[in-house]
């Protein structure tokens, strides 16, 4: 199980969800160990983020990565849905560049991202993947009842419960176990896309959130249901978006992990508290490799790898 990164360069375009503000994104091969890199490009000097748990800087409604230069602060938000394909398809190694603060929104779901980094090629590179090893238990709280918690476990899954009082959450199923593969994350979340309530969008605009937010890029929701003329893509898309959205913010370690993720009511700041709070303590995790004829608990896809 060897490093990835990608073949070619490829671009989209899109608008970001909460800014409104068009961009361009790039995603470049990278050299092996050089982890996630975001590239605000738009800026001189080009400013650089390392994926790591310590530069998420903002978590209302999307995870937010910072970065101070000579006294100014620099961002880019609404990372989690790029993360969350980059992590479904196993890519260690990839420079983001990106023309604005916000990556694109595109369909509110992962499934457009998994699609250009599948394009874009899958190359194996000549060092082995590293995984994060949950060595014991690890349990955040807040104080709204919501948890998040790592334990010991021979693969990855992750278990996810929500809690909505909503006339459109009474005939879905509020929770879900995902046992992490590639294949398995394109077939159950890639596709779920994001969600928001009608009854908020003042309150959001009036702070600058969801200015780029559309039924062509989220589901919406007023005091009875659903609005998108379409409907749910799954009758259960609330809660494996919140799947979608953990795998990208937990990915934030930069290594895929091995370990058991269990969730209720968890959101961006929890799943962020999580990762630094296991980076915290040293005992609690170790750094992996598998390499000879021993297999990885964790299967990717091999298709399109060269």
């Amino acid at each position: 199980m060897n490093q990835r990164t990608i073949v070619n360069s490829i671009k989209a375009r899109g608008i970001g969800l909460h800014t409104g503000h068009e961009s361009i994104m790039t995603l470049r091969p990278a050299p092996v160990n050089t982890g996630i890199v975001f590239r605000r490009v738009d800026l001189d000097p080009v400013i650089e983020f390392k994926v790591a748990p310590q530069i998420v800087g903002e978590t209302t409604l999307c995870t937010t990565i910072v970065n101070q230069l000579n006294d100014e602060i620099h961002k880019i938000a609404t990372i989690e849905h790029l993360m969350s394909a980059i992590a479904g398809i196993g890519i260690d190694n990839i420079f983001i560049d990106i023309t604005s603060d916000e990556v694109p929104i595109m369909d509110g779901s992962s499934s457009h991202f998994v699609f250009l980094l599948q394009s874009a090629g899958l190359k194996r590179q000549d060092a082995a993947k590293q995984f994060i090893r949950i060595k014991k238990p690890m349990r955040v709280e807040n104080e709204h009842g919501g948890w998040a918690e790592f334990v010991p476990f021979n693969g990855y899954r992750l278990n996810f419960a929500i809690s909505f009082s909503h006339p459109a959450f009474d005939n879905t199923a509020e929770k879900m176990t995902l046992d992490f593969s590639s294949t398995a994350y394109f077939k159950e979340v890639s596709r779920a896309r994001t969600f928001g309530f009608m009854k908020d969008i003042d309150m959001l605009r009036a702070n600058n959130l969801g200015l780029g937010a559309s039924l062509k890029n989220a589901i919406g929701l007023d005091d009875e249901g659903v609005l998108n003329e379409e409907g749910l893509r799954d009758k259960d898309e609330f809660v494996r978006h919140k799947i979608l959205d953990a795998v990208g913010d937990l990915y934030m370690l930069g290594h895929p992990i091995i370990g058991e993720f269990n969730a209720f009511k968890s959101g961006h700041a929890l799943n962020n508290q999580l990762i630094r709070a296991l980076m915290e303590q040293e005992d609690a995790y170790e750094l992996v490799t598998y390499e000879g004829d021993e297999p990885p608990p964790v299967s990717y896809s091999s298709s399109m790898v060269v």
